[in-house]
């Protein structure tokens, strides 16, 4: 027994693939659970998640595992039975939740045999739903049944052992679910931004309305003033020419004369003020920018406003799970500082790419989990992607990784280019879709000092 005896028991961890194994130690064993943690002393294998949503009947699940009697058959000598391979994985629905001495456990038909025990369960995602323990005898035609240890088990044993992990709480969607989606998306924003189009010229059209209205109104009160101008200047004009002959008769010809003129003047300004007139017909509404949608305050003014002051700073990016396909990552915030250099988090330099987006590809040298992170100043969103890749694939992303030097943050031209071009060659060298894909909607921390943002106090 490895509890009693822990020097004469020699723990090997044997990924499903690689040339080597690693050793392990017990860190510690709960017999009431049928589970145990084992530290990997050496080297590192990426970590699983944790399901922590319910488990719903008859959800398809996956049991994967080595068991002993495919290990009879396929060795040929001891040194087969820890050389690494795949796991044998079978398929099953979840037939009931029920409680075994005490535990509680999921009861499901996928085909596991002696062997499987201390394999994971797991969903289309590959997150853990239970840990395989036992199986039923099929006897006189009964069906097998097997159990395992939920979640909810794991967790607390994990958590009394201090060990943290990751815990998912988001429903598995498919890589053929989340392409539905993602086209379900973006038809409804078509549909909602035709529309707020729509809506925008049907405002600007009552605005124009109203006022041509206003200016329809304004121009027949101004007519009308011209108008009574004009037969006020006309009216002292006859009185003028009254008065003319009235100073004839009486001999005056100075009088006359400024008489004469004075209703000449009158007159000809009686005749251009109504000449002058102006017509409600030539009353026309007139705009420099003559499409609605320009205008302030309209869905496309916003967006020409975003796109010309671009969102960098310090930020903080929540998850949108609405998009994407989140497998095994949490979904907390996450906090993202990007200069309009592409300098990220003060130490690591991204490349701009089409469309102004800047991305960088992070390669680590022991786990084989290959991240994608890309950011668009432009609308503020940052997509992270997650590629799982074969031991072979992930030796050529390392190979292409080192080919060139990898910089700190820089504004030289040349290094730049390098660095491009050997993000383009990792791109090619990996599959056309991730194992996740997670959206994020990055806004400025309010009170920033570096935020040259609008959105500066508004955290998505």
């Amino acid at each position: 027994d490895v509890a009693e005896y822990p020097d004469n028991v020699v723990i090997g961890i044997v990924p499903s693939e690689g040339s080597r194994s690693y050793p392990g130690r017990l860190i510690r064993i709960d017999r009431a659970r049928d589970l145990a943690l084992i530290e990997i002393v050496a080297g590192r294998i990426p970590a699983a998640a944790i399901y922590t949503g319910e488990v719903a009947q008859r959800q398809t699940v996956y049991a994967l595992g080595y068991p002993g009697n495919v290990d009879l058959a396929s060795a040929q000598n001891m040194t087969d039975f820890i050389r690494p391979r795949a796991p044998v994985a079978s398929d099953g629905i979840i037939s009931s939740h029920d409680t075994i001495n005490g535990m509680a456990a999921l009861v499901h038909d996928a085909d596991i045999a002696r062997g499987n025990s201390g394999g994971p369960l797991v969903d289309r995602c590959g997150r853990v739903l239970g840990v395989n323990t036992l199986v039923t005898r099929a006897e006189e035609g009964d069906s097998p049944f097997a159990f395992a240890v939920s979640v909810r088990e794991v967790a607390a044993f994990l958590r009394e052992a201090g060990q943290s992990y990751t815990g998912v709480p988001s429903l598995c969607v498919s890589a053929d679910d989340a392409r539905a989606r993602a086209e379900a998306l973006s038809i409804e924003e078509a549909r909602a931004a035709s529309q707020a189009s729509e809506r925008a010229r049907a405002q600007q059209a009552a605005r124009d309305e109203r006022a041509l209205g206003q200016l329809h109104e304004a121009a027949q009160n101004t007519r009308e003033n011209f108008m009574a101008m004009a037969i006020a200047l006309f009216g002292l004009a006859i009185l003028s020419g009254a008065a003319s002959f009235m100073y004839q008769s009486q001999n005056k010809p100075r009088e006359w004369r400024g008489a004469i003129i004075a209703a000449g003047l009158l007159s000809a300004g009686a005749l251009i003020l109504f000449l002058m007139r102006p017509s409600v017909a030539d009353v026309h509404l007139t705009r420099s920018d003559p499409d609605p949608l320009t205008q302030p305050g309209t869905p496309a003014a916003a967006a020409r406003t975003a796109a010309a002051r671009e969102i960098y700073g310090s930020l903080t990016c929540r998850v949108d799970p609405a998009r994407g396909r989140i497998t095994v990552s949490a979904t907390s915030d996450t906090a993202l500082s990007i200069t309009p250099q592409g300098c990220v988090n003060g130490r690591t330099q991204y490349v701009r790419g089409a469309g102004g987006v800047w991305s960088r590809t992070l390669v680590p040298n022991q786990e084989a989990t290959v991240t994608r992170i890309s950011y668009d100043p432009a609308t503020g969103q940052s997509i992270t992607r997650r590629y799982l890749l074969p031991l072979e694939q992930m030796e050529a992303v390392r190979r292409q990784r080192a080919a060139g030097e990898t910089p700190a943050c820089t504004a030289n031209a040349t290094t730049l280019e390098a660095l491009s071009q050997r993000e383009t060659a990792i791109a090619t060298l990996l599959p056309n879709e991730p194992n996740e894909e997670i959206v994020s909607n990055c806004g400025v921390v309010r009170d920033s000092p570096n935020a040259n943002s609008p959105r500066a106090t508004a955290t998505p």
